[in-house]
């Protein structure tokens, strides 16, 4: 029943037309007798063999330009730019959600390296870069008929600020033993400072003070002077609050609190992370959150079928490990090719389907492979693992997706959350490897829904 994010290679042949083996000057879009619309009356089909066709190339990278983007849609769309993708859980399958018609669409290699051929020439193009709700706009200056394009680096980031694009409204929550929110920042991911705000604010990213003062397990609680100084929401109330408030929302992240505190997770929040991702919505659950998958109500809901887990503290610490990556299919294949590149991993890089892991713990008991699909283990322990909802859905029908990770983004850096304001415990500025690989398979958790391969 699972069905892992974007996955297009149908996309990869581009559109081809017959408008009399050329480009045609002012398309009207109108569909007449030359059969083409829009851009694609700009295509020419006739280019000589020595130039070869109209091409774009370039390299699709996350918003700081540090690592290639697997799976990233391109296109050049036929007519108007689309609006951009609205805030909120939504049902964005990729066999439902990408124009059939684009003059010219691809996705991006495991290298985030793309070649769109047979594109249209002339003035004013636009070039869509897409991975779920992360989307850029570029306008093309002037494209060259019969000529390979390569567009620059700058060209085909992701965008940093609401400014170059589209960035999903993400709802992060802190702990003291994970301090997620700064891998979404400038030196790292990419983000620019300003689109961390309160709720009321106009940036992209929400922080929510997540743990527990009687416990000593709190995150940070406050931004800094330099973004204002406010003290964060509480996660509890937030997550707990009426008219599920995870919907708002694109993506959610729960940070490591160090222990579970399930009496900040009543049932009627974990009945709201069941709807939020029923719906579409896309979450990431740190180490400990896999309270949210458990439950004491029988019959048990359907979030709490998927896996086991030891009781709350009372995990395994491995200490730092070299876990497998799950090469078996499309996905976790992709993540071992994608380590292997120089530009991710300094050469010489590890052996391929292996990824160290710094501070690795062991909560998992039992997993459901039916419901789920496991990327990365260690002695034959799921370390990293995704499932689609609704739960037991059929594939067509499911929009939501979940993770859950053992792995502690922060745990080999210097980055910390506990008693620091953001961005203070910010400190670190290289990415380490459990880093680089979360931040893959964050961008396929904020994809679109498709089957997986393999």
């Amino acid at each position: 029943m699972f069905k892992a994010a974007l996955s297009l290679a149908f996309l990869a042949v581009p559109f081809s037309l017959a408008c009399n083996g050329n480009a045609l000057e002012g398309g009207n879009g109108d569909g007449g007798s030359s059969g083409c619309v829009g851009r694609q009356c700009q295509i020419n089909t006739s280019c000589p063999a020595g130039s070869g066709p109209t091409t774009l190339t370039g390299t699709v990278t996350i918003p700081s330009g540090l690592l290639p983007l697997y799976n990233a849609q391109v296109y050049i769309p036929t007519g108007d730019v689309p609006p951009a993708p609205t805030s909120g859980a939504s049902c964005d399958r990729c066999d439902a959600m990408l124009a059939s018609d684009a003059a010219a669409s691809t996705t991006t290699g495991y290298d985030g390296k793309f070649t769109l051929t047979n594109v249209p020439s002339g003035s004013k193009i636009p070039l869509i870069i897409r991975v779920g709700k992360w989307r850029r706009v570029v306008m093309l200056d002037s494209v060259a008929d019969c000529t390979t394009t390569q567009l620059s680096a700058g060209q085909t980031r992701l965008p940093r600020n609401q400014t170059e694009g589209n960035i999903p409204k993400i709802a992060l929550t802190t702990g003291m033993a994970d301090a997620l929110e700064c891998i979404l920042r400038g030196p790292k991911l990419g983000l620019d400072d300003s689109e961390f705000t309160l709720p009321s604010g106009k940036g992209r990213v929400n922080l929510y003070a997540g743990g527990q003062a009687s416990t000593g397990t709190q995150g940070t609680l406050k931004y800094d002077n330099s973004l204002g100084g406010a003290p964060l929401p509480t996660a509890s109330s937030w997550w707990s609050g009426a008219g599920n408030p995870f919907m708002s929302y694109d993506l959610v992240l729960f940070s490591c609190e160090g222990q579970q505190n399930s009496s900040d997770k009543p049932q009627s929040a974990r009945d709201n992370l069941q709807a939020y991702i029923d719906a579409g919505g896309r979450a990431f659950a740190s180490h400990w959150h896999n309270v949210w998958l458990t439950s004491n109500v029988s019959p048990k809901p359907p979030l709490a079928s998927i896996a086991t887990f030891v009781p709350n503290n009372t995990d395994a610490s491995l200490g730092n490990i070299s876990a497998q990556i799950d090469t078996s299919w499309d996905k976790g294949a992709a993540l071992a090719d994608w380590l292997e590149l120089p530009s991710v991993t300094l050469p010489p890089p590890p052996p391929r389907g292996t990824l160290s892991i710094a501070q690795a713990k062991a909560s998992l008991v039992t997993l459901d492979s039916q419901k789920s699909k496991t990327w990365v283990t260690y002695n034959g322990k799921p370390q990293y693992f995704s499932f689609d909802a609704p739960i037991g859905a059929p594939e067509a029908n499911q929009c939501g997706q979940m993770v859950f990770t053992d792995l502690h983004l922060s745990g080999a850096t210097t980055d910390v959350s506990k008693g620091t304001e953001f961005p203070k415990g910010c400190m670190s500025t290289a990415l380490s490897a459990q880093e680089k690989a979360l931040i893959f398979m964050l961008f396929d958790l904020s994809n679109c829904l498709q089957p997986p391969v393999g």
